[in-house]
């Protein structure tokens, strides 16, 4: 079976991979909990429309950081490439084009909150403003979701892939795995039994904890000089 070589080339890509990843978690969270969360609620457009008229900059804050988290996943997506091909050609090209499907489609749900934001910049012109405003909001969740269930599949065959790795510990693919098992579960959910989706919501720890944990193990990695065993 063909594992990595821990070599200071393989190190210094893993750790351009860990600081991407980081970037990534930061925003993506970031975006999501601390920025937009707060101020949407899907029961309530009137509220929403208030919320985001009355804190613009952090509606667009949000949107921001969701930009530079899929420049990050797509460096992300193709660095990941150039560190497992040699291990398994075919699946390691099939994980990144799985995960640039995701950044596509997260990347394209963007434009739903710019929708969402114009709608609501006219409100004094559209009488019905905050509910369309709404649907654009909840058409952003929902891509979001759909690009969750490509990234599963990337996480289920990068768990296979850092597990088969020999320089990473097995631990580290099976919390990838478990991580892509979440997200496909968690999507099928929210698009197909939504009443279902907050009793799951959760799980979605797992998914942080295992993501952050190979992160931080990609920023420690150390490479072997080949000169060393000569």
């Amino acid at each position: 079976m063909t594992v990595l070589t821990n070599t200071p080339d393989l190190a210094w890509k893993a750790r351009l991979a860990g600081l991407l990843y980081l970037v990534i978690i930061i925003a993506g969270l970031g975006a999501e909990l601390g920025l937009r969360g707060p101020l949407i609620n899907f029961g309530d457009a009137d509220a929403t429309a208030a919320a985001i008229l009355a804190a613009p900059g952090q509606f667009r804050l949000a949107i921001a950081a969701d930009l530079v988290m899929a420049l990050c996943d797509a460096g992300l997506a193709i660095l990941l490439y150039m560190i497992f091909r040699t291990i398994a050609p075919g699946l390691a090209l099939t994980a990144m084009v799985f995960r640039l499907i995701q950044t596509a489609l997260i990347a394209t749900s963007l434009m739903a909150l710019l929708t969402a934001w114009l709608f609501l910049a006219q409100a004094d012109q559209l009488s019905d403003a905050s509910s369309l405003a709404l649907v654009f909001l909840d058409l952003h969740a929902h891509a979001y979701d759909l690009g969750l269930v490509f990234f599963g599949v990337n996480s289920l065959i990068m768990g296979l892939l850092v597990g088969r790795s020999g320089v990473f510990s097995m631990a580290f693919g099976a919390g990838l795995a478990i991580a892509g098992l979440v997200y496909l579960t968690g999507s099928g959910l929210r698009l197909f039994a939504p009443e279902w989706s907050p009793v799951f919501a959760p799980t979605y720890a797992l998914t942080i904890l295992a993501e952050t944990a190979f992160c931080l193990r990609l920023l420690l990695q150390k490479g072997v000089d080949r000169a060393e065993f000569t």
